[in-house]
């Protein structure tokens, strides 16, 4: 079984991105939702959460960072995919 690199990224970015939309809809809930781990990454998710503004504006660029990932990404495998055109010849080379 091949491991396939540009499925995960499609996967995490669709999460990165639906959690990210998540976040500017209900800011408080969604930095609820990420309470759990070590102590200093729960003060940092209470703090998302007393101030949701914030939390908004972080969600929006986490959406926007997703999307272009995901605009990168797909740009680069196309072209890494594209047959390769020799000067001077109508022939290509796959």
């Amino acid at each position: 079984m091949q491991f396939d690199f540009s499925r995960w990224k499609h996967f995490t970015a669709m999460a990165i991105i639906g959690d990210g939309i998540m976040g500017v809809i209900n800011p408080r809930r969604d930095a609820r939702a990420w309470e759990y781990g070590p102590k200093p990454w729960q003060n940092l998710m209470q703090s998302l959460e007393d101030r949701p503004n914030l939390t908004r504006a972080l969600s929006a660029v986490q959406v926007v960072g997703g999307i272009l990932w995901v605009l990168h990404s797909s740009k680069s495998e196309t072209a890494a995919k594209a047959p390769i055109k020799i000067e001077d010849s109508s022939r290509r080379i796959a």
